[in-house]
């Protein structure tokens, strides 16, 4: 993903989304007309560091626009987070009933509330962006990095007390680790805007929990 195409088209986006047109008259930089002399509105987009800004017609800001269609890896990494997110979420439903720790139960709390809007942002993308000529399915769950297995899944569910923090926090810290995989391949190889701040989002709010988790056990 080109880094500097996507800061440009958040800044001249924003622009255009939240109304930043300006009528701007008048001559700039020694007496060059600027592009809005005639009275209509302008987009004013900063420049990078050392620059000026530049004023631009809302024709010439739409095309500097870079093009984030979604492509390949950014719908794959959106399916297949829905899925990983899904699975936290079962894990962290078992806490209030198993969990002896304070620590681990408040832990699973946080997660599940970060992690079931981010499964509802991550849909309504989906569905916003379908993925052209092809049908659901198809793809391996268990294959995704992190995923715990269903064994595993049945030795949470049957663990009690401290069993059941050692177990949570061994498999939640390696889930997590699993998702701040998919974060950064798809940051590497995905095009769309959005999915890369989901993406980004993951990675801070997943890294930082890795961390807690590491020092609770």
């Amino acid at each position: 993903m080109d880094m500097a195409k996507v800061s440009l088209g958040r800044i001249v986006g924003a622009a255009l989304t939240l109304g930043f047109l300006l009528p701007v008259t008048g001559c700039r930089d020694g007496g060059a007309p600027d592009a809005a002399a005639d009275g209509r509105p302008a987009v004013i987009a900063p420049g990078k560091p050392g620059e000026k800004a530049r004023t631009l017609s809302p024709e010439q800001a739409a095309k500097e626009l870079p093009d984030d269609t979604p492509n390949a890896a950014d719908r794959a990494y959106v399916r297949n987070m829905i899925e990983h997110h899904g699975q936290a979420l079962t894990m962290s439903a078992l806490a209030p009933d198993r969990a002896s720790a304070d620590g681990v139960k408040r832990l699973a709390e946080r997660i599940a509330a970060a992690q079931k809007p981010e499964i509802g942002a991550m849909e309504g993308w989906a569905a916003r962006n379908p993925a052209p000529g092809t049908s659901p399915g198809g793809h391996d769950h268990a294959a995704m990095p992190g995923m715990a297995t269903e064994q595993q899944l049945k030795e949470l569910t049957g663990a009690r007390g401290p069993d059941f923090d050692r177990l949570f926090l061994a498999l939640m810290t390696t889930h997590h680790e699993g998702a701040l995989k998919m974060a950064g391949e798809v940051l590497a190889a995905g095009n769309n805007a959005a999915v890369e701040e989901m993406a980004n989002e993951v990675a801070a709010t997943q890294s930082a929990e890795i961390h807690r988790m590491r020092a609770m056990g």
